[in-house]
């Protein structure tokens, strides 16, 4: 035990895993922001009820007038047309159209959105260097008449900063989205445009197509593949006429229009553009990704119902040879049963009188007091039995325990159990039956929770008979077995005593010998008939630390056993299967779930309701028809299943904390203390509601 407490849990780590999360709620709300999914605008009627405010009408070019404090007005001259184009740029048609602008030594002013300019910053340096102008679109295309105040100013600003940082270039022209000349400025669309006027943005309307039919005027075209057909036309059509394509600040002879910034400037645009793209890019990626979660988490339920269905006929066929003519006689022969115990005075004797009741009467019990402080070893040394051996000795672990345990067994069978597990009068006689087949070396027992009357002993139960049972029918079936349960298993002596006897190399000592027996070729099976009651935590304390040690030993034992990826037989399909199912399933998308969750609750807070719920409901269906089936092969009840659509709400999270909290541990390098559970005996729960307690 001491050789795992050198250091202190880490906890620094929470402190990363919640920044990590706040990353990523950002990233998902500037990525949502961008993409219209928060806060998204309504287009506003094009034209207003009655006549534009007072002003609007002068001229297509307004801007405040620094001397008045009204609204100073310009047209194009004569023979002067000025190009502008509203959204993107769009890899789709900008490249088009401006190669048709240097086809025809045109020039045009590109009211660019900032999201889009962000996404493509180098079609932006494109435009500038052909010596076209530059303009705001707000960043979001935003109808600037319905959004607040710090809102537009948050829309214009941010657009200042991505064409700072893909262009190094600031500009003052504005065109407000959803307008089309002055019959839109009205209401609230006037204000805001009064507001971008006062905060020193020239606003660039358009003129009418009666008023451009001279060929003079500010014509505006909607960025898109229609618009390069439009502007073709426009300048086929005006080749022979002296009229000036240009630009809306060319062609009024205002100076500073756009303008270079500063090196902070430059510096801060190219943060923002970087951080749109960082978090567009990991939207993106987790969609995928929970995509290829849901196809690959599919395809596991499949995958274990239909090799559950083989495990279940191959048992089917296993107790007929039995009533008939059998392949392997059923064996009888004598067992050691191992206890390993240390403060289990609450049901130590439960253990040990469940032992003595069973079937199958040839039993050695060596129960092996681990230098516990409370009167378990009075309590196993007052049974009096001739077939218990009650061994003290200094506290030395769990695997030390086992191993002195081995070293007192008589029988070339040995069953290791916990000190807190009651046994089924026939779980033994079951238990030992596969090995009649000489190739088998250890064979695991149907745990299930005694204590299951609160909603955490509930959840708890589930888990082990949907997870952890019906995995063991997969792993059984596809001969990749990596752990025999502390609580229930049965060994060769002289497979253990091969592989070098109980390591203490990890924490998961159950898994690290499991894994060892595989690879030394021997197969392990799982008996779902040798019963056996475990008592599960009672509390979420005592839980987390049963896990964490569960969850970190295990850690250690794929570490320990990572070669057998690369070997042949017995190993490499214990490898290969066994430790990359654990690999992907019980340490990635455990790893990565906190993750999804915040995706998740995104979706509900942004993607709607309906939506959130749907998924929602599907993933309980899922599980509700997975817990059903694992059920009904157990033969249990369906009366937990009550607990099921909360259980992923709290417990899942915990499970997956638990993961997080272990694979940190893990990488960081620190020791695990051994976290030992409160007992308190109600393994008997479940057989006392039955009146099947046996003493």
């Amino acid at each position: 035990m001491t050789r795992h407490a050198i250091r202190r849990d880490p906890r620094a780590h929470w402190v990363l895993l919640t920044l990590t999360l706040v990353v990523a709620a950002t990233a998902l709300l500037f990525s949502g922001y961008g993409r219209h999914e928060i806060a998204p605008t309504a287009a506003p009627a094009t034209r207003c009820p009655g006549a534009p405010d007072p002003g609007f009408d002068s001229g297509p070019v307004l801007r405040q007038d620094p001397k008045t404090g009204g609204i100073a007005a310009g047209r194009m001259p004569s023979g002067t047309v000025a190009l502008t184009y509203d959204g993107g740029p769009d890899p789709a048609w900008t490249p088009r159209l401006l190669d048709l602008l240097k086809q025809h030594q045109a020039k045009a002013t590109f009211f660019l959105t900032g999201t889009q300019a962000a996404a493509h910053p180098d079609l932006v340096r494109r435009i500038r260097d052909e010596g076209h102008e530059l303009g705001s679109h707000t960043y979001t295309d935003a109808n600037l008449a319905e959004v607040s105040g710090p809102r537009a100013r948050l829309e214009l600003a941010l657009t200042q900063n991505v064409l700072a940082g893909t262009a190094g270039t600031g500009t003052h022209l504005l065109r407000l989205p959803h307008t089309a000349g002055a019959a839109s400025f009205c209401g609230d669309m006037a204000r805001a445009a009064r507001q971008a006027m006062v905060d020193g943005y020239v606003l660039v309307t358009a003129d009418s197509a009666a008023s451009a039919a001279d060929g003079t005027g500010v014509r505006q075209f909607t960025g898109s593949t229609a618009a390069v057909a439009e502007t073709e036309r426009l300048l086929t059509a005006g080749r022979g006429e002296r009229i000036q394509y240009t630009t809306v600040g060319a062609g009024l002879g205002l100076p500073g229009t756009t303008y270079g910034v500063g090196t902070t400037a430059e510096w801060r645009g190219a943060a923002v553009v970087r951080a749109q793209q960082a978090s567009r890019a990991f939207a993106d990626a987790m969609t995928w990704f929970l995509l290829a979660a849901g196809v690959i988490t599919a395809a596991r339920l499949v995958m274990l119902f239909t090799v559950a269905r083989v495990h279940v006929k191959r048992v089917r066929t296993k107790r007929s040879r039995r009533r008939g003519a059998p392949r392997f006689p059923p064996l009888t022969d004598p067992v050691s049963v191992i206890v390993p115990a240390y403060n289990e005075e609450a049901g130590i004797e439960a253990t040990v009188r469940s032992l003595l009741a069973s079937t199958h009467q040839a039993v050695q019990i060596i129960v092996v007091d681990d230098g516990s402080t409370d009167r378990t070893f009075e309590i196993a040394d007052a049974i009096d039995d001739r077939r218990v051996m009650v061994i003290r000795q200094p506290n030395s672990g769990k695997a030390a325990a086992l191993n002195t345990g081995l070293a007192w067994a008589h029988f070339d069978i040995v069953v290791m159990v916990d000190g807190d597990t009651v046994f089924e009068p026939d779980a033994v006689f079951n238990l030992i039956q596969p090995l009649a087949d000489p190739r088998v070396g250890a064979v695991s027992g149907n745990t299930k929770v005694g204590n299951r009357q609160g909603v955490l002993g509930r959840w708890q139960h589930l888990e082990y008979v949907i997870g952890f049972n019906l995995d063991r029918r997969m792993f059984d079936v596809m001969e990749c077995m990596p752990t025999v349960p502390g609580a229930i298993g049965a060994f060769r002596r002289d497979a253990v005593v091969g592989v070098g006897g109980v390591s203490d190399d990890t924490l998961a000592e159950d898994t690290d010998l499991t894994m060892a027996l595989c690879r030394a070729g021997w197969r392990v099976v799982y008996e779902e008939s040798a019963i056996a009651w475990t008592e599960a935590p009672s509390t979420v304390r005592q839980l987390w630390k049963q896990r964490y040690r569960w969850c970190y030993g295990t850690l250690q034992a794929m570490w320990k056993h990572r070669g057998a990826v690369l070997e042949r037989g017995a190993a490499g399909k214990l490898g290969r299967r066994g430790l990359t199912y654990l690999l992907l399933f019980q340490t990635v998308l455990p790893l990565v779930a906190p993750l999804v969750d915040v995706f998740a609750l995104y979706g509900l807070l942004f993607h709607g309701a309906g939506q959130a719920a749907a998924v929602w409901l599907a993933f309980t269906a899922v599980q509700v028809f997975s817990a059903v089936y694992a059920l009904r092969l157990d033969r249990e009840k369906f009366e937990p299943l009550w607990t099921l659509p909360l259980q992923i709400f709290v417990y899942r999270q915990l499970m997956y904390l638990v993961v997080v909290q272990s694979v940190v541990t893990a990488l960081t390098g620190n020791r695990l203390r051994w976290q030992r559970m409160q007992r308190t005996g109600s393994a008997t729960d479940v057989l006392e509601d039955r009146g099947a307690v046996r003493t």
